[in-house]
C-alpha cells in the first residue's frame, strides 16, 4: 500500500523536518484544504502548499473540503498538486465538470465522500475518476474514531471498479493506524492516508512502516 501522511498533523513551526519524513520515508504528501464552510474547520491555503512543492520530491494529494471547488482547481494545479480531490456532497450534479477541469490541468482526479454518503452515489464517476477518497471519519471534525463501516463500503466500490474494469485506485482517510491498515488492505484499498499515526509517532519512519506492512 502506498501511505500518504496528512501534512494537517504536522509540526508547522519545523514543517521542513516533516516534509522531508515524508520526502524519506512515504509515497504522497496528503494536503487538507478546509474551508470554514463545507467543514467547521480551516486549514492552510496557497502559501503552505506552495511552500511544500518547493521542498517536496513526493507527489502532492490535495483534498479539497471546500464548497465550489472548481474555484481553486486551477491554482492548486499550478501551485503543484499531482492529485486533486473534491467532495461529491460539495459538486453533486456538477461532478463531471470539477472532474474534467481537474483533467484539463493535466493532475489526477479525485472524488470523495464522507460516511453517510452512500457509496452507490459516486458510481456513475468511477469509469472517469483516477481514484476514490472514503472518508473513514466525518471530513472536518478532529478527535474522531475510525468507523468499522468503512470496511464494507471500500468493498462494495472495489467490486464496482472491477465490474466497470476501472483501475481507479481506492484512498482511505481518517483514524488509519497500524492497527486497521492491514485489514484495510485486504478490503482492498491502494493509499492510506494518516496524519497522527505518523507525524505524532515517536519514530515516524518506522510508523510509515508499520503502515505499509499492515
Amino acid at each position: 500500500m502506498l501511505i500518504a501522511p496528512s501534512l494537517l498533523a504536522a509540526d508547522f513551526l519545523h514543517l521542513a523536518k516533516d516534509v522531508e519524513t515524508v520526502n524519506a520515508h512515504a509515497d504522497i504528501f496528503h494536503l487538507d484544504i478546509m474551508d470554514g464552510t463545507f467543514v467547521p474547520n480551516i486549514s492552510f491555503g496557497f502559501p503552505v502548499v506552495e511552500a511544500v512543492a518547493r521542498e517536496a520530491r513526493k507527489p502532492m494529494d490535495v483534498h479539497l473540503m471546500i464548497v465550489h471547488p472548481e474555484k481553486y482547481v486551477e491554482r492548486f494545479a499550478k501551485a503543484g498538486a499531482a492529485m486533486i480531490s473534491f467532495h461529491y456532497e460539495a459538486a453533486l450534479d456538477e461532478s463531471d465538470a470539477v472532474i474534467d477541469l481537474i483533467h484539463g490541468f493535466n493532475v489526477k482526479a479525485g472524488i470523495v465522500i464522507n460516511p453517510d454518503c452512500p457509496v452507490e452515489s459516486i458510481f456513475p464517476y468511477l469509469g472517469k475518476v483516477d481514484y476514490v477518497l472514503l472518508m473513514s471519519v466525518f471530513a472536518g471534525f478532529g478527535g474522531q474514531k475510525f468507523m468499522e463501516e468503512t470496511y464494507a463500503r471500500v468493498k462494495a466500490v472495489k467490486a464496482e471498479l472491477n465490474r466497470i474494469g476501472s483501475t481507479a485506485l481506492i484512498e482511505v482517510d481518517g483514524g488509519v493506524s497500524p492497527k486497521n491498515a492491514g485489514r484495510l488492505g485486504k478490503a482492498g484499498v491502494d493509499i492510506l492516508v494518516a496524519g497522527s499515526a505518523v507525524f505524532k509517532a515517536e519514530d515516524p519512519a518506522a510508523a510509515v512502516a508499520a503502515l505499509r506492512n499492515g
